[in-house]
């Protein structure tokens, strides 16, 4: 699914009016009359007190036309108008009116704090105020009426995006944005919602359907995709009848130390259950015993060095090598690195340890194969790229260095991003469950596997990271989000596999739920 700019979504408006003949009220009746079947279907003619605040441009108009409906439905509504300037948008007025002469819903006019209407916490707060074209932060009584609603302890729905929150470019003011329980925004999802310091203005978000035009939206290229189900369907390629180990390719994991075994060995578990034909571990000697027991399936060989790899030379040519996990930094293991990597030239998935030499020696960045996998969680992607001031000063840096080295860089998160170039993909898969130990060797392992079999590396970056995500989530429901362990995602990752081929339900997805329509 892609994710539109807010100028790109002006432009499917107006497109949409011209093509289907239609002004800009009637759009926005049918935005509004999604919302109202949303929460009608939720409320079910309950009497619970419902607040609609309102702005004053379009975003506004479309929080009075849902109070209109409301009220024809027999709800308990009231609607305020955050008078914040004496400029209203011609459907606000247009909606304004509409809704004034039904006297028992006569609007109330906020202008100032003792102005602000009592709010109970059991009741349902519609932030209507300021939508995708906010331009400027927020200040005054306005900043204030929306920290008042974000502490009422009320359910709070907003409409296409929270008041206060910029689309496009950084959130100046993180205390003046509303926080809602629920977003319905219109048509696509914005790529705020899957960023870490914004995605918390909002525990979950439905995208509803409002009819622009499909053509514009087909044809019209974006920077970031939101990556679903049908986004990964596209690219599984199932099993050969005729195939055989050799069918699938050869993984080699290199990694691991005294003491951190168990990276490699969850990595060689990931990459033997995403369908790798065969793997090999290359490791320190003290982890002989401990790979043979613990995953029978995969070979080993060992370097001479009994507690770190020094020599990252192992005598077979797989098709694809994952590096990192559990290597350690050590002053052996950085000059052995450094010196293979001048060797190497196919795609790698490098990750951990193998990040952080690289951070620590940029003149070897250069020596890293085009199209190799990089996995860094934030600590690593910050040695890479420096400090970065907010989310999309990192996504700038990222697809710099994206570009310039011709890599796909795998942002690890609640929303892994991965970066190729100058585009974006946003996963939807994980929880907050797999925020622990070993997670990221099992997607290094996921990525490997994917890799050997065949997929493209960028493809096998998108998916391996849906499937390790898809893998947590199946997990999840079994042992809750506190008890989930890096094995639990491997054990399941044969059902995330089965899971592409079931009906799409909604699942909870830790800090945000995501519906399409």
């Amino acid at each position: 699914m892609k994710i539109y700019t807010a100028k790109q979504l002006y432009k499917a408006d107006e497109i949409t009016l011209y093509r289907q003949q239609i002004s800009s009220i009637d759009l926005m009746e049918r935005a509004a009359e999604q919302v109202f079947i949303w929460l009608d279907n939720l409320l079910q003619g309950a009497s619970v007190p419902i607040h609609i605040f309102c702005g004053i441009g379009n975003n506004g108009g479309d929080g009075l036309a849902v109070g209109r409906m409301l009220l024809h439905k027999k709800y308990n509504v009231k609607c305020y108008v955050v008078n914040y300037s004496d400029q209203r948008s011609p459907c606000f007025l247009t909606n304004y009116n509409r809704i004034k002469n039904m006297a028992s819903l006569w609007p109330s006019l906020l202008k100032k704090e003792a102005d602000f209407p009592e709010i109970q916490k059991e009741d349902i707060l519609i932030d209507a105020i300021f939508g995708i074209g906010l331009n400027r932060p927020l200040e005054g009584w306005v900043k204030n009426l929306i920290q008042y609603l974000n502490i009422s302890n009320a359910f709070i729905l907003s409409i296409d995006i929270p008041s206060g929150l910029f689309v496009d470019v950084p959130t100046p003011d993180k205390d003046a944005v509303i926080k809602a329980n629920i977003t319905l925004t219109f048509q696509a999802p914005k790529l705020v919602f899957f960023l870490p310091e914004t995605g918390v203005f909002s525990k979950s978000m439905e995208i509803l359907p409002i009819g622009l035009d499909a053509a514009y939206l087909t044809k019209t290229p974006t920077e970031a995709l939101l990556i679903q189900k049908q986004e990964i369907l596209t690219m599984y390629v199932p099993r050969e009848k005729f195939g055989h180990k050799g069918t699938y390719g050869h993984s080699l994991l290199i990694g691991g130390s005294y003491g951190k075994m168990g990276a490699v060995t969850l990595a060689a578990l990931s990459c033997l259950r995403v369908g790798a034909g065969k793997v090999t571990a290359g490791i320190p000697t003290c982890g002989y015993t401990i790979l043979q027991t613990a995953v029978p399936e995969v070979m080993v060989l060992t370097d001479t060095d009994e507690n770190e790899i020094t020599n990252f030379s192992f005598p077979i040519h797989p098709e694809v090598i994952g590096i990192g996990i559990g290597l350690g930094t050590s002053a052996g293991t950085e000059k052995g690195f450094l010196k293979f990597l001048k060797t190497q030239k196919n795609p790698m998935v490098i990750d951990a340890d193998a990040l952080n030499i690289l951070a620590k020696n940029p003149k070897a960045l250069k020596d890293v194969p085009k199209m190799s996998v990089l996995t860094p969680h934030p600590g690593e992607l910050e040695r890479l790229i420096g400090t970065w001031t907010d989310d999309f000063d990192k996504l700038k840096k990222t697809k710099a260095l994206s570009k310039k080295h011709n890599w796909i860089i795998a942002i690890k998160g609640a929303h892994t991003i991965t970066v190729y170039q100058d585009k974006l993909y946003v996963n939807t898969t994980g929880n907050p469950g797999m925020a622990t130990a070993g997670s990221g060797d099992v997607l290094t392992g996921i990525i490997t596997g994917l890799i050997s079999q065949g997929y493209e590396t960028l493809d096998a970056a998108i998916f391996g990271v849906y499937l390790h995500g898809s893998a947590g989530d199946i997990a999840v429901e079994k042992t809750g989000f506190a008890s989930l362990i890096a094995s639990d995602i491997v054990s399941h990752i044969g059902d995330a596999y089965l899971e592409l081929f079931q009906r799409e339900e909604p699942v909870n997805k830790g800090n945000l739920k995501i519906f399409v329509k």
